[in-house]
């Protein structure tokens, strides 16, 4: 597969790994916004929040509980951190698999674009 996510999810590609199960992988992003910058991706491939259905909104409730347990063991839980998802072209998003963007450590502006 061609998908740079789906590869670094099955080992193809090494990644910094911080959370890896049979829905969720996260790791760091390779261009961080923020002191504390990781990527949350399910396993399964989907190009955006478009694709979702039914069932599927599982792993997004998953993906949330494994971005707050990574909040809280990088010490950016209590003091406040970002999940942001982009969504297509326009929503900004790079890498066509869906992704989140667990962003702290630092003051984040309000400014989201």
């Amino acid at each position: 597969m061609n998908c740079i996510f789906c590869q670094i999810a099955s080992g193809a590609i090494p990644s910094a790994i911080l959370h890896k199960d049979e829905s969720a992988v996260a790791f760091r992003d390779i261009h961080p916004q923020a002191p504390v910058h990781i990527v949350i991706i399910p396993v399964k491939h989907f190009t955006n929040l478009t694709e979702l259905k039914g069932i599927d909104y599982d792993v997004v409730a998953h993906i949330f509980e494994v971005a707050n347990d990574l909040a809280r063991k990088e010490g950016i839980a209590e003091s406040g951190y970002r999940i942001a998802v982009n969504s297509g072209k326009e929503g900004g998003q790079v890498v066509q698999h869906l992704h989140f963007h667990l962003l702290g450590g630092r003051q984040l502006s309000g400014e989201l674009g």
